[in-house]
Order: C-alpha cells, then sequence, then structure tokens
C-alpha cells in the first residue's frame, strides 16, 4: 500500500512539473515571438505597424523580457527556446551599440555654439525653462510646444533690442502647435519645414558664417496616425538632404536612432550631438523615469561643420521632456593647426 501511495504522489508531481515545463515553454515563446517582431523590424530597416514603432523606441529595454524568456526556457529545459532567447538577446546587444558616424571636422574652428533644445509640454514647462536658459547661457534656443503664452513670457524675459536674445523666430500656435527659436545670432528668414506643429526655420550669422537653423517636431507615432508621423519625419529628411551648408536640425523628433525613418535623416550625413558626445542612448522622455528608463526622442542634428564638445540633459520641472545642451564647434573646410586652433575659436563657454 505504501509502495502505492509513493508511487502515486511520484507521478503527480512529475505531472505537476511537466505542466510547469510547458506553461513556462509556452511564456517564453510568446515574450520571444513579440521581441522577434521588433528585432526583425530593425534588422528590416522598417518601422511596422503598431506596436512596433513604439516598442523601437525602447529597444534597448526589450533586453530585460528576453532575458526573462531565456530564463522560462531554461527552466521548461526547451533546447529550441534557450538558443532562440540567446539569439534574440545577441541582436538586441548588437542594435543598442550607436548608430552613425563619429567622424570629426579637419577644417580650422571658427566659433563655438551652444545649443539647447527643450520640449515645454503644452507651455507648461515655460516658467522653469526661463532659469534654466539663464543657467546654460545658450547662444541659440529651441522651444518646441510653446504656445502663445510661452512665446510671451520668453519675450519678457529675453526680447527686445537690448535683451538676451534679441533675434527669433517663430510659429505661433496653441497647444503643441507653437514653437519659438531664439538666439543671440541675427537671424535671417528661411523657410520652415511643413508640419501639423510649427517648425520654423532660420539663418544664423554666426559670426559672420551663415548657419542653417531648423526645428524640428514631427507628429508623433501614435496609433493610427503613423503614416503622419512617417510622412513629418520625410519632410524633415528631404530637408536635410537638400544640403544647406553648415545646419543645426534641433528639437523633439518623436523618434529615436532604432526607427528607420530616423536613420534615414542621419543617412543624408547629419549627425546626432548626443552620439558624439557618448550619450547615444541618455533618456530625454518621459522625464518623470528619466533616465533610469526612457527614450531619446529630443536630438541636436549637425552637419559636419560641426564638432561637438559637450552634451547633458537638464530636468525642466512640468514638463515630460528634459532640455538638451550640446555645445558645437563652427569648423571650416581644409586642415589646420593647434596655433590655428587657438587663434580662430572665437566663441567659446
Amino acid at each position: 500500500m505504501e509502495t502505492t501511495i509513493v508511487e502515486t504522489n511520484r507521478r503527480a508531481e512529475v505531472r505537476r512539473r511537466s505542466r510547469g515545463r510547458v506553461a513556462g515553454a509556452w511564456s517564453g515563446g510568446v515574450l520571444l515571438a513579440g521581441v522577434s517582431v521588433v528585432i526583425a523590424c530593425r534588422a528590416a530597416g522598417t518601422d511596422g505597424v503598431t506596436p512596433v514603432p513604439q516598442l523601437l523606441a525602447f529597444l534597448p529595454w526589450l533586453l530585460v523580457p528576453t532575458a526573462l524568456a531565456l530564463l522560462l526556457t531554461l527552466l521548461a529545459r526547451w533546447r529550441t527556446g534557450m538558443a532562440w532567447g540567446a539569439l534574440a538577446l545577441i541582436a538586441l546587444a548588437w542594435f543598442s551599440e550607436p548608430y552613425g558616424g563619429a567622424a570629426e571636422p579637419t577644417g580650422a574652428p571658427l566659433a563655438g555654439v551652444r545649443v539647447l533644445t527643450s520640449n515645454v509640454e503644452f507651455g507648461r514647462g515655460a516658467p522653469s525653462l526661463v532659469p534654466a536658459i539663464r543657467r546654460a547661457r545658450p547662444d541659440i534656443v529651441f522651444v518646441e510646444e510653446c504656445e502663445h503664452r510661452c512665446a510671451a513670457l520668453l519675450e519678457r524675459a529675453f526680447g527686445g533690442p537690448h535683451g538676451t536674445y534679441p533675434y527669433r523666430r517663430a510659429v505661433d500656435g496653441g497647444g503643441s502647435q507653437g514653437s519659438v527659436i531664439l538666439s543671440r545670432f541675427p537671424l535671417g528668414p528661411a523657410p520652415g519645414v511643413p508640419g501639423t506643429m510649427g517648425m520654423p526655420g532660420a539663418v544664423a550669422d554666426v559670426d559672420g558664417h551663415p548657419v542653417r537653423l531648423q526645428l524640428a517636431h514631427p507628429m508623433p507615432p501614435l496609433p493610427g496616425q503613423l503614416a503622419l508621423w512617417r510622412r513629418e519625419l520625410g519632410e524633415l529628411r528631404a530637408y536635410a538632404a537638400a544640403g544647406h551648408g553648415p545646419t543645426v536640425l534641433a528639437g523633439d523628433f518623436n523618434a529615436t536612432e532604432d526607427h528607420a525613418a530616423f536613420r534615414r535623416i542621419l543617412s543624408t550625413g547629419l549627425r546626432d550631438s548626443a552620439r558624439l558626445a557618448d550619450h547615444a542612448r541618455t533618456p530625454s522622455w518621459p522625464a518623470r523615469t528619466a533616465p533610469p528608463f526612457g527614450a531619446q526622442i529630443d536630438h541636436v542634428l549637425v552637419s559636419p561643420d560641426f564638432s561637438v564638445g559637450s552634451a547633458r540633459f537638464l530636468h525642466i520641472a512640468d514638463t515630460d521632456h528634459r532640455a538638451l545642451v550640446v555645445d558645437l564647434t563652427l569648423h571650416e573646410s581644409g586642415p589646420y593647426t593647434e596655433r590655428q586652433t587657438a587663434q580662430r575659436v572665437t566663441r567659446t563657454h
């Protein structure tokens, strides 16, 4: 009798373990299937359909569910799943490497330029942005979602012929549609990139050297609006591909380096300042969870005429984005010596 009871209990335990392994294998397989779809789109150079574009923004964080899936397959002793999970981890690690070139310009330095970009979330972060600008002392400021009250506040704080930023280009609008470029340098007119939200452009006279400025704020990749998101990023790519000479394209791109539509902008020759300053994946959104968790969707892209000295992200109260400040140096074409370097940098910080 005892032998029968022991055997029955043993068989029941075996069945429980078998069911647990099957459940673990199924759970691991489901996780790996979802992650693999995102990896496949990243490898194919497409942003796919919802929810792939949204998940691509957080591609490095997919290492967590992938590691969990691998653990489940190990516990389930599912060899195919183990190999699948290992390959997914390798692919994610590969694609998490910074994207884009890092070559430095070879011409003599002409001028130093500090740039700040900030999305103030329907203008709510504008009161906090003002003291941040005063502390950072940028030469050029790009402000997205700067509605009427935000624009008026920045004008009172910095505008006027004797203000810190006497030059400005703006698209007036309510909510998320308004945007402003502020500058210490004189600004000439330039057509902005068309979009649902304001994207003004300008030509800055940087110590006698023309530099094209363009604010970026395409629509986000919302479900049902992916075509609009792609189209407006495509408009920014067309601007970058036109070749305007020294160029700064900055703002909230609503895209990361893992989005094919954003990489197409970089393929024109523009380079990401944060990537050049070793902050390729420092999150800028959402601010409440950054930097431990988030995505870098705020960028300062520059033409090969610029080198990048540093980049840092600032917390701005009452907005869901962190501001980005970068120190740039404009160069001329041609080789230069160390003595020329000391002589020709006309602005430093």
